[in-house]
């Protein structure tokens, strides 16, 4: 009778240090996803800052018409500049077919500074007739775009919201969770005490 008691009072302690165990475990997950929280668009600090007024420009779209860069009536505009021998940038294709069909708020405008016979054999071949598509080497000036791909969000306004290098699905989903924050980036946010993060 002893030896079950004994075991029984055993298998209690046993849970116990189980729950504390797991309580643990779940707070150390916490802490770590904390530190290594997800990575926004890789932010640089040359060229126009977000909150500041976008350069303004008019330009010839190679699938035809005129795209305006600055305040749009009641829509914002995702300048994504990329290359046609980009390997990250046409991963991130899809993507941006994806915004331009769901997102009726956004614009988005692709923007490269390539011989132009190539950009259209690009356009045909990555099926990208159906977007504003600029060749212009002064737009990447103006942003000081330095590598590819980078894209920049401006607001309706005219204002850019939030801009950065691009490598992943998830950083280019940043740039608009910054613009819903209210944020510069996603890492400023993240630098923000827990406080005021609300």
């Amino acid at each position: 009778m002893n030896a079950l008691i004994f075991a029984v009072a055993l298998l209690w302690v046993v849970v116990v240090a189980l729950i504390v165990a797991l309580f643990a475990l779940a707070r150390q997950v916490g802490v770590l996803f904390e530190r290594i929280a997800p990575m926004g668009a890789l932010v640089n600090d040359s060229g126009p800052q977000v909150g500041q007024a976008s350069p303004l420009f008019q330009l010839p779209s190679l699938n035809g018409g005129q795209v305006s860069i600055g305040p749009r009536q009641g829509k914002a505009t995702l300048v994504f500049f990329l290359s046609s021998t980009c390997p990250i940038c046409k991963k991130l294709l899809p993507m941006l077919k994806s915004v331009r069909q769901s997102e009726t708020a956004i614009d988005v405008v692709l923007a490269s500074d390539s011989e132009e016979a190539k950009l259209r054999r690009f356009i045909a071949s990555a099926d990208l007739k159906d977007f504003a598509f600029v060749n212009s080497t002064e737009l990447g000036l103006a942003y000081r775009v330095s590598r590819l791909p980078f894209a920049v969000l401006i607001g309706p306004d005219g204002v850019i919201r939030s801009k950065g290098l691009i490598n992943s699905r998830e950083q280019l989903e940043s740039l608009f969770n910054a613009h819903e924050l209210g944020v510069s980036s996603i890492q400023s946010y993240l630098d923000q005490p827990a406080a005021l993060r609300g």
